[in-house]
């Protein structure tokens, strides 16, 4: 099985911090948009009793299937994120109300960020890591919340839950215990180690 190119990785994702995540840690790659109906899936996977581990793995292997159709002989990875809380998951919110009504539902609450990547070279699943991530929102005030998505304003729909923890987002929590990178969206370190195992990155 041929090692994938030097040209670099193909990332099946639409996210703008898994990019910039990967490309400051030195990763070549190429970016195709994936056409996955995240939310249909989701409520099937949901319908199914899928719990987030397994929504996120499922998510992050259809991207990656996607991306490994259209770049035939590279190597392909998908990823996605799930919040969960008390096993109810969360999706990135449609509009600001859905926005103020997620951070309302976790405010003064623990939940989960679980983050999967998936590798995929001509159709074949090759490698996945998922990795979990657990904060806890502290109890804000209303006028706080209003304040804070006055102040981000689009940024809240990025991503489940309505925050960016790399930003304003950090003065909602109280504690976060996990990964950074998991919590942005990619296990980035054991993704890492198998592009280097796979030669893609310099051992």
């Amino acid at each position: 099985m041929a090692d994938a190119p030097a040209a670099g990785i193909v990332l099946a994702s639409s996210s703008r911090t898994r990019r910039a995540m990967l490309e400051a840690a030195g990763v070549r790659l190429e970016v195709v948009a994936p056409r996955v109906d995240e939310r249909a899936l989701k409520e099937s996977l949901r319908g199914e009793g899928a719990d987030g581990a397994g929504v996120a793995e499922y998510l992050a292997e259809a991207k990656a299937r996607y991306g490994s159709r259209h770049r035939a002989g590279r190597l392909c990875i998908g990823a996605d994120q799930v919040l969960d809380c008390d096993g109810v998951l969360f999706d990135k919110p449609v509009d600001m109300d859905g926005a103020r009504m997620q951070l309302a539902s976790l405010r003064g609450r623990r939940h989960a960020l679980v983050s999967c990547a998936v590798a995929m070279l001509n159709g074949e699943r090759l490698w996945h890591h998922v990795d979990r991530a657990e904060l806890a929102m502290r109890d804000f005030s209303d006028g706080f919340l209003d304040s804070y998505l006055e102040t981000i304003g689009a940024e809240a729909l990025d991503g489940p839950g309505g925050y960016r923890l790399e930003g304003l987002g950090a003065q909602l929590f109280a504690r976060v215990s996990g990964d950074y990178f998991t919590i942005l969206g990619l296990p980035l370190l054991p993704l890492l180690d198998y592009l280097r195992a796979r030669k893609v990155l310099p051992s």
